[in-house]
């Protein structure tokens, strides 16, 4: 590929307008790399939101004294996957209905909360909440927070795609 190619295709790239989205779905991991596998999805990291403690560290957090969930944050494309596609991804990789709680993980860490970054991202995010109640597929009530994004801390390197490294 020639350079004035390649030059394009970068500038095209940069001028892309990406959003973000933050998840709480119980342990971190498994949330990560299934977003990773979303077309559109650009980038995700792993870490830690909606407490008050400041500088937070797995070991902290875990403690159950920050107030922090595990949370993925998301970087992607709206024009290849829309904030609504990704709110059904997130129902539907955890149960929305435990409160603190995700399979054996328990602890507030590891609370279903969905932390918008606009208030489009919380309109949907109330409105997909609704819709799944008011399917009744579900065998208890969404108990999913819907919070405003606060401080996103980025947990240690080792936790970051920790699934692809751990392959097997």
């Amino acid at each position: 590929m020639d350079i004035q190619l390649r030059l394009l295709l970068y500038l095209r790239l940069m001028d892309k307008k990406l959003e973000t989205a933050t998840f709480a779905a119980g342990c971190f991991w498994h949330i990560q790399e299934t977003f990773d596998q979303i077309n559109g999805v650009t980038d995700t990291a792993v870490g830690f939101s909606g407490g008050e403690d400041g500088e937070p560290s797995y070991e902290l957090v875990c403690g159950g004294d920050t107030g922090h969930a595990e949370v993925a944050q998301i970087t992607f494309d709206p024009a290849l996957v829309s904030y609504s596609d990704l709110l059904e991804v997130f129902w539907k990789n955890h149960d929305p209905t435990t409160l603190n709680r995700q399979g054996q993980d328990v602890g507030e860490q590891y609370r279903s909360a969905i932390f918008y970054h606009s208030e489009k991202q919380k309109e949907l995010a109330l409105k997909s909440k609704e819709r799944l109640d008011a399917s009744k597929t579900l065998s208890n009530n969404v108990v999913t927070e819907i919070l405003p994004a606060k401080e996103f801390y980025r947990a240690e390197e080792y936790h970051q795609k920790y699934s692809e490294k751990h392959k097997g």
